[in-house]
C-alpha cells in the first residue's frame, strides 16, 4: 500500500545512498489519457490512490510554444470531429482551473500529484501547487533552459532518459548537479507501446555506473512484467501510464495499465525489498529445523 505521509526528499536521499530496503515507489502516469476531461483526470487520481500508487503524474504544456509550426495545420480525426493538430492539442490540455480541481481531488484521495512541464512558462505556472517532486520528460532532456528552471527549485526530480544519448544525459545531469538538486534517472524507451526486444533493461546498470545515482524505470509496454523485472534488477521507482480503458481514444492508451494491472504492479514491487534482503548468507531457524530432519548423518 502507499506510504502515508511519504517523505520524497528523504526517500530519494536514501535511494541515492544505495541503502538496502528502500521502498520501490510506483508513479501512475495519467499523462494526457484524460483527453482534456478533468472529470476523467479525477477518476485517474482516485484509481491511482485506490491501487496504492505513491503518486499520480500529469503533463502541462503551452501549445503555442510546444506544437511545431510545420504540424499545426495537419488535420486529425478526433472524437470531437476533424480538427487541426494545433486545435487538438489545445482541446486536450488541462487548464489551471482544472488543476485546482485535481489538487482538491488528490487531497481527498490522499495521494500526491505532480506534472512534467514541457516549457518554461508551464513549469513556472505550476509552482503555485507546490508539488513535492518534479519530473523531466524524455522529450525535454535536451531543453537545458527548462532543466535549469526545474533544477533551481531544488525539489527531488525524476528524469526520464528516452530518445537521448549518454552525452545528452551527461549535459542534463550536469545542470542538476551544478544546482545541487537531487535527482533519479529513469531508464526509458520512448516507443508506444514498446516491444520486449527494445527494452534493454540492462541500460539501468549502465546509467547507475556512469552517474552514481539511483535508477528508476518508466515503461510504455503493454504488460506489467517488464516493470516488475526492472524493480527486481534494482529500479527504485517505477512509472507507468494508466488509463480507465485501454480501448479509449488516444496515443498512450494502449501502452497504459488499467486498475487491475496497476494494483498488481504495486502489490508485487511492494514485496521486493523484503525478498531482496541484505545479501548476508545465513541459515534461518526454519532451515535449521529442516536440516535436522533431512541430514540424518549429523
Amino acid at each position: 500500500m502507499r506510504l502515508k505521509g511519504f517523505d520524497w526528499r528523504e526517500w530519494m536521499a536514501t535511494a541515492n545512498r544505495g541503502e538496502l530496503g528502500v521502498p520501490v515507489v510506483v508513479i501512475a502516469e495519467g499523462g494526457i489519457n484524460h483527453n482534456g476531461d478533468v472529470a476523467k483526470a479525477c477518476e485517474l487520481v482516485e484509481m491511482a490512490s485506490s491501487c496504492g500508487a505513491h503518486a499520480i503524474k500529469f503533463q502541462k504544456r503551452e501549445p503555442d510554444i510546444c506544437v511545431p509550426m510545420d504540424v499545426r495545420e495537419k488535420v486529425r480525426s478526433t472524437p470531437w470531429g476533424e480538427m487541426t493538430y494545433f486545435e487538438y492539442k489545445k482541446r486536450t490540455e488541462l487548464t489551471v482551473a482544472d488543476y485546482l480541481v485535481i489538487d482538491e481531488c488528490a487531497k481527498a484521495a490522499g495521494i500526491d500529484w505532480f506534472v512534467s512541464a514541457w516549457d518554461v512558462p508551464s513549469q513556472e505556472l505550476m509552482r503555485q501547487f507546490d508539488s513535492p517532486v518534479n519530473k523531466v520528460a524524455s522529450a525535454m532532456v535536451t531543453h537545458l533552459d527548462l532543466l535549469a528552471v526545474i533544477a533551481c527549485e531544488g525539489k527531488p526530480t525524476f528524469m526520464s532518459t528516452g530518445m537521448s544519448t549518454l552525452e545528452q544525459v551527461d549535459a542534463a545531469v550536469d545542470v542538476f548537479r551544478e544546482a545541487n538538486c537531487p535527482f533519479i534517472l529513469m531508464h526509458t524507451v520512448s516507443t508506444y507501446p514498446a516491444a520486449d526486444s527494445e527494452l534493454n533493461l540492462t541500460v539501468m546498470n549502465t546509467l547507475a555506473e556512469r552517474y552514481g545515482c539511483a535508477i528508476g524505470y518508466s515503461g510504455h509496454e503493454t504488460s506489467v512484467s517488464p516493470s516488475i523485472v526492472a524493480a527486481a534488477m534494482g529500479a527504485v521507482a517505477i512509472e507507468r501510464h494508466v488509463t480507465l480503458d485501454r480501448a479509449s481514444w488516444g496515443t498512450d492508451q494502449a501502452a497504459s495499465l488499467e486498475a487491475a494491472g496497476l494494483s498488481s504492479l504495486v502489490t508485487i514491487v511492494g514485496r521486493l525489498p523484503a525478498m531482496r534482503g541484505d545479501g548476508v548468507k545465513r541459515v534461518s531457524e526454519g532451515e535449521q529445523a529442516v536440516a535436522r530432519n533431512l541430514r540424518y548423518w549429523q
